[in-house]
């Protein structure tokens, strides 16, 4: 399984972004798609996970201003960012839980000026 992370870049503090995460390889049976990200000098974090079913999770700080999506064929991912903060300024990964197997992408930068 091989992800694809992509749609970072530099925004002003209130502006939006979208990333994207490709899933390619042997995808047969996905679990769950997700997001993480790693700020400056923290550990990586959880930002967002959707389930086959669509039930989403996501963290505290994102809540409302965030979402998760994918398309029909589970082959893409979605992160919708909106309000974005200073504080989210890291990298993110998109992840990828299939039969109970985790999978890290790549990250993309995103850098929120203030």
């Amino acid at each position: 399984v091989h992800l694809q992370a992509s749609g970072g870049g530099l925004v002003q503090a209130g502006g939006s972004l979208r990333l994207s995460c490709a899933a390619s390889g042997s995808i047969a049976s996905i679990d769950e798609m997700g997001w993480y990200r790693q700020r400056p000098g923290k550990q990586r974090e959880l930002v967002a996970t959707i389930t086959t079913s669509g039930i989403t999770t996501y963290a505290d700080s994102v809540k409302g201003r965030f979402t998760i999506s994918r398309d029909s064929a589970e082959t893409m991912s979605y992160l919708h960012m909106n309000i974005l903060k200073p504080e989210d300024t890291a990298v993110y990964y998109c992840t990828l839980t299939q039969r109970r197997i985790f999978y890290w992408g790549q990250g993309t930068q995103v850098t929120v000026s203030s």
